[in-house]
């Protein structure tokens, strides 16, 4: 059953102060240009509350919307041919909706990405020059859902969930971070001829699905090292990877793989970057798995460990250069994209992310989500709001997803 989704309202919310003249004019930086453009959804949950009613929650929130955008001001803005924002005060789309055939539970017993995609306000790869958006839909239950996009050519997970956590804190009217704006500079924009940063992005044949993994099946995942001791995430994408590869290229062919995972720079940086450093501040490492231990999932995990490490400040100081990075990232899409000589699988985490911090004043999140992403062969780790566990949002073609999702193997280790 599709999710309801009924429009109440659509307006713009505005900065509730101008934008001085000598910010008008926001720079993206190289790292921003060369991210995908489409837009990063993200899906906040709250139960309901006796104490506030819709009207009381709408205002709420557009007034500190409007408050929070003052300091996030280029979200208000509009990008300009894809190099600039301008900080025009144009504001935000904001959306409000009830859904009138879904309880809240019903959502979040069994969320189903591709539904979800409901009640957020964009179409994730319709990219157009507004940057930032906001859908507010009310379930019939009293439960909310505060659905948001953020193009991802203007920042990345952990500067999307840093301004929902300000947002919620300046609604509650305490301190909040400030974010900081320095990414053209660190990263100086570049001529990127050649390079599109739509490559990778599918609208078709994609199906997207969540699988949960408890925190006691990680750490057994962690446990089958003897020698090395992996992060969850570390162990847990050898686990899915394996998986992947042993129920879809089980012909006997040999092929060459390629296991992508995003890596935050903030830290990587001499000196390193504070958590509020708006903008893009990831890149990726390439582990080309070694398939002739036997020891396929098991040995991957140390092979990932190695590459990321090789993300140091000496390999930041070449991104910054840009010309190298740029004709690395061009050689990779031609083999990745145009000569298919690499199957790939990505991984992106948001593990250890304060997703469960937003309170507006009606409490934390009972979940956070997100929907299905236009990207096949693509994994994003999400922590369970317990702890220990982690949800894995997986997107593959829907064939490989048939297969895949009824391997024994993996279903042992799947909360059910």
């Amino acid at each position: 059953m599709k999710l309801e989704v009924e429009i109440i309202s659509k307006e713009i919310i505005k900065p509730s102060s101008p934008t001085p003249s000598h910010l008008r004019h926001y720079q993206l930086s190289f790292l921003d240009q060369i991210a995908p453009m489409v837009y990063n959804p993200i899906v906040l949950f709250y139960s309901h509350n006796d104490a506030l009613n819709t009207a009381t929650i709408s205002n709420t929130l557009k007034k500190s919307l409007s408050k929070i955008l003052t300091h996030f001001y280029p979200l208000a803005g509009r990008m300009n041919n894809k190099n600039f924002i301008d900080c025009n005060d144009e504001g935000i789309p904001y959306i409000e909706t009830k859904i009138t055939n879904y309880n809240l539970k019903d959502i979040i017993q069994n969320p189903i990405p591709n539904e979800l995609n409901r009640l957020i306000p964009f179409q994730l790869d319709d990219i157009t020059n507004i940057a930032f958006g906001i859908q507010l839909n009310f379930f019939s239950c009293g439960g909310i859902a505060i659905g948001a996009c953020l193009s991802h050519q203007i920042a990345d997970g952990l500067s999307f969930f840093n301004f929902l956590n300000s947002w919620a804190n300046i609604t509650r009217k305490l301190i909040f971070s400030k974010p900081i704006f320095d990414s053209s500079k660190l990263f100086p924009p570049k001529n990127i001829s050649g390079f599109d940063p739509r490559s990778g992005i599918a609208k078709e044949n994609i199906v997207c699905k969540i699988f949960v993994f408890n925190a006691d099946v990680v750490e057994n995942l962690r446990a089958k090292y003897i020698n090395f001791n992996p992060t969850r995430v570390e162990a847990l994408s050898a686990f899915i990877w394996s998986r992947y590869v042993d129920v879809i290229y089980n012909d006997g062919v040999q092929r060459n793989y390629g296991v992508v995972h995003a890596v935050n720079l903030r830290q990587k940086m001499e000196p390193p970057l504070p958590l509020e450093s708006f903008g893009n501040y990831l890149r990726f490492t390439i582990t080309i798995p070694k398939m002739n231990s036997g020891e396929e999932c098991y040995g991957l995990a140390k092979q990932v460990r190695d590459e990321i490490k090789k993300i140091d400040k000496e390999y930041v100081k070449k991104v910054q250069e840009g010309k190298e990075h740029l004709e690395f990232l061009k050689e990779s899409f031609d083999r990745v994209i145009v000569k298919e000589e690499l199957v790939v699988f990505n991984f992106t985490s948001l593990c250890r992310f304060p997703l469960y911090d937003a309170d507006f004043g009606w409490g934390k999140p009972i979940w956070v989500g997100s929907t299905a992403l236009n990207f096949k062969n693509l994994v994003v780790f999400f922590d369970c709001k317990d702890g220990g566990g982690i949800e894995a949002y997986v997107s593959l073609k829907v064939g490989d997803m048939v297969k895949f999702e009824a391997d024994l193997e993996l279903l042992a280790c799947v909360n059910k």
